[in-house]
């Protein structure tokens, strides 16, 4: 990348340097939202894994897998909305995506 001149710098005005910077800062927020879908991911795994550690019990605990089912079906709506809001929120992304 080319530096632009001292002077272009000073000239292009705090309006120009924000301007610059919204495709970075629009792909900031959509991987931050994509970084919280992974984190949902792993939970979801983890309390799946849980759930069928509890169901091969002797002794079921009927709380316990109702509790679980909970959990993981709260992480997987809250995915399901990162998405939506993601499809919303940045529209000319999601038909390159699915191109790809």
């Amino acid at each position: 990348m080319k530096l632009p001149s001292y002077h272009e710098v000073l000239t292009m005005g705090k309006e120009a340097v924000e301007k610059a910077l919204i495709p970075v800062r629009v792909k900031k927020a959509k991987q931050q939202a994509k970084l919280e879908m992974c984190k949902l991911d792993e939970d979801i795994a983890v309390k799946e894994a849980r759930l069928k550690e509890i169901c091969c019990h002797q002794e079921l605990n009927f709380p316990s897998i109702i509790e679980l089912q909970n959990e993981i079906g709260l992480l997987k709506r809250k995915k399901k909305q990162y998405q939506e809001i993601l499809n919303q929120m940045f529209p000319s992304d999601n038909q390159t995506e699915s191109e790809d």
